[in-house]
């Protein structure tokens, strides 16, 4: 085969002599020819090694068949189960699923966005960095069906799918409170994620007039991060393994468990015990969460199941938007307690 740079289907209908018109027939209505024209159109389409244009022939017709992803972080496993997910209806429906990570960015988002918006995805599946942002917003006015994953929301006119996260931060508090920690911390940021915000509410919730009757109380402070990442984590670890001993959080609470990570690698590097010196738990109970050296302690968000009623909720606004019927959808979350909290 002797392939040319971006052959045109005037090119294949060169090499075989026949019109474009007779070429279009052969790719998209076959029976219409007969076979030893078929068959030259076909070999000259081998030669050439041409592709057609498959977003233009789909735009021609008025549909793009493309459901737009966007991410947080695709580095995160958490994101990437969400995919898979929705991966399997988006594709069983007839569509193609595009990612994309805005890195916790909103003017990335937004880029991401816009490039949906002018390849005329048909909806949209985010995680929003900026869940205001004008962009998003332009979506919702042109009747893009989006619907927000891993994200509550307080408008009526779009649908939703999250965990309870106000819920799974105090999991994760009570659960370092019941192990007799009274000195707390919370680690992660950045504050204008909304999972962030109210995952961190959830562990005040916990620890707000908490005593264990002989008059201590439980503190709680908040280590905050420029990113939910394994490399704060372990900044945060750093900072947290300089402490006087006394002065030491002894249990902490990790706002994802990349993070958990980081700040596992941090402490064990500084000489601490996990968990006799410092419980450790997570959130999110990513696979590396249970495989890692001491496993860690974890709130579980059912990732692929997250990501399977988003898109179910995303396919039925598409294929019947007169008739459906928005929907908030919030699973709970659960604690999935293991070494780094109660030892081996």
């Amino acid at each position: 085969m002797v392939a040319t740079a971006r052959a045109s289907i005037r090119d294949v209908a060169s090499l075989a002599g026949v019109s474009v018109g007779t070429v279009s027939n052969v790719l998209n209505h076959p029976d219409r020819v007969s076979p030893a024209t078929r068959g030259r159109v076909l070999a000259a389409v081998e030669k050439l090694g041409f592709v057609r244009n498959e977003s233009a022939r789909q735009l021609r017709a008025g549909r793009s068949h493309i459901v737009g992803l966007v991410v947080l972080d695709a580095a995160n496993p958490f994101f990437t189960d969400v995919a898979e997910g929705a991966e399997g209806l988006i594709t069983t429906a007839g569509y193609s699923l595009m990612l994309a990570n805005s890195g916790e960015d909103p003017a990335r988002e937004a880029r991401h966005l816009e490039l949906f918006e002018r390849i005329r995805a048909e909806g949209v599946l985010v995680s929003p960095a900026d869940s205001q942002g004008a962009t998003l917003a332009r979506l919702r006015v042109r009747g893009v069906p989006v619907v927000l994953v891993d994200r509550g929301t307080e408008l009526t006119h779009e649908c939703a799918v999250s965990v309870d996260d106000v819920a799974g931060g105090r999991l994760a508090a009570e659960h370092l409170l019941n192990l007799g920690h009274h000195r707390l911390a919370v680690v992660g940021g950045p504050s204008t994620l909304r999972q962030v915000t109210e995952r961190r509410a959830g562990a005040r919730e916990a620890v707000a007039g908490h005593g264990d009757g002989d008059g201590r109380w439980a503190r709680l402070d908040v280590v905050p991060t420029k990113a939910l990442t394994i490399a704060e984590g372990r900044s945060a670890g750093e900072m947290l393994a300089a402490m006087p001993a006394d002065e030491r959080p002894t249990g902490v609470f990790a706002l994802n468990d990349l993070l958990a990570l980081g700040l596992l690698q941090a402490l064990t590097r500084a000489g601490l015990q996990v968990p006799g010196d410092v419980a450790l738990v997570g959130y999110d109970d990513i696979a590396f969460a249970a495989a890692a050296t001491i496993p860690l302690s974890s709130v579980r968000q059912p990732r692929q199941e997250l990501g399977r009623r988003a898109a179910e909720l995303l396919l039925a606004e598409i294929t019947a938007p007169e008739s459906h019927e928005h929907q908030h959808v919030v699973f709970p979350p659960e604690l999935v307690p293991r070494s780094s909290t109660l030892g081996s």
